[in-house]
């Protein structure tokens, strides 16, 4: 380690060593700054799926560790990795630790349910402090095995690990709303009439990558219309269709996935400023029932003609009024159970861009 970053060499001074040392250290700090910064909000809206990621980012870090004695001249960059990786995954864990700890609390005992943990934790260190001492003094006298050893029993544990932690997840039960799980919530309100618990949805709430987030067909993003982007005939109808009295609106969209850029389509709900959550609500179940129809077999057919054709805008208005209808029918019910089944409605996590920069005419 020492050779590594300079210490040993006649023309090496201490400071410059002492200075890749800390350059290492300030890169981690810095990185963990920029992380914190820019995913803030996801800590709550995607609380599960940063968590699982950012595990998975702290086991690659324990593997570069372990290839720093096999490359010692490449020791400052491959510390300097792990490092930064470490760090993220730090923030990541004292970000999202209070809420997960909450979820287990039964009254106002969460200063309880976090020793627990720690205690839990502390334990399992032990454990393996334990067994790295065992299998050291076991094999002492082969030296070659004990060198090969942590290569051979990283990726077994770390898949232990991780797996522990997937399922962990699985059984974290939050009541507050995301625009994930109200969608769960609303899909299945839908197809039987049934709105699922927390235990139910966490289920089927996915746990999986960033990147892999959004990638199902004819997705619903919360936002407004890109200014930049050329838009259709059928989008600038239905604003022109929006009265003073409506607090969302709900078009379709053209967006590109991907580095290949393969050309998509999805569907936008657009949440003007002053809403309520009960229009988010409102707004997101309209946007399902109409995804409902549009992958239905008469909306694949005729999606393949241009949106500005005469048949494409009046299917496209009928869809839209009878789902209006829809909600106001299924709204109250909708609601009544959801409160039933214990989820916290007055708080909520669903981002959405105001389309109070869009102009809406009545």
């Amino acid at each position: 380690m020492f050779r590594a970053i300079g210490i040993g060499y006649s023309r090496s001074l201490t400071s410059a060593a002492a200075l890749n040392w800390v350059l290492k250290d300030g890169l981690g700090r810095l990185s963990r700054c920029i992380y914190t910064a820019s995913l803030a909000s996801a800590f709550d809206t995607n609380l599960k799926r940063v968590r699982f990621t950012t595990s998975m980012l702290f086991t690659f870090s324990i593997g570069v560790e372990l290839l720093t004695p096999v490359f010692p001249h490449q020791f400052l960059l491959l510390a300097s990795l792990a490092n930064i990786a470490k760090q993220m995954s730090l923030a990541c864990y004292m970000a999202t630790s209070p809420p997960i700890h909450r979820s287990f609390a039964i009254a106002d005992n969460l200063a309880e349910v976090s020793a627990k943990s720690q205690i839990q934790s502390v334990c399992f260190d032990n454990l393996g402090l334990m067994l790295a001492a065992i299998l050291n003094m076991l094999l002492k006298n082969n030296q070659r095995l004990q060198t090969g050893l942590p290569f051979i029993l990283y990726p077994i544990f770390s898949a232990i690990d991780l797996f522990g932690i997937y399922q962990g997840l699985k059984h974290v039960h939050l009541q507050t709303l995301t625009k994930d799980r109200l969608e769960i919530i609303i899909d299945s309100w839908i197809s039987s009439g049934y709105v699922p618990s927390p235990e139910e949805v966490s289920k089927d709430e996915e746990i999986n990558f960033m990147w892999s987030k959004g990638k199902e067909p004819l997705r619903i993003r919360i936002g407004c219309l890109n200014p930049k982007a050329q838009l259709s005939k059928l989008s600038v109808m239905t604003m022109q269709s929006v009265s003073n009295e409506d607090h969302y609106f709900i078009c379709t969209e053209i967006f590109y996935r991907g580095l290949a850029k393969t050309r998509e389509q999805g569907i936008l709900l657009c949440i003007r400023e002053g809403a309520r959550m009960a229009d988010v609500i409102m707004g997101l179940l309209q946007a399902c029932n109409v995804r409902k129809a549009l992958r239905s077999s008469m909306w694949e057919s005729t999606t393949k003609a241009s949106d500005s054709s005469d048949l494409i805008l009046k299917e496209w208005f009928k869809l839209i009024d009878d789902s209006k209808r829809y909600v106001q029918q299924q709204f109250g019910p909708l609601n009544e159970q959801m409160m039933v089944r214990g989820w916290a409605l007055k708080k909520h996590f669903i981002e959405h861009r105001r389309a109070d920069t869009v102009q809406l005419h009545g």
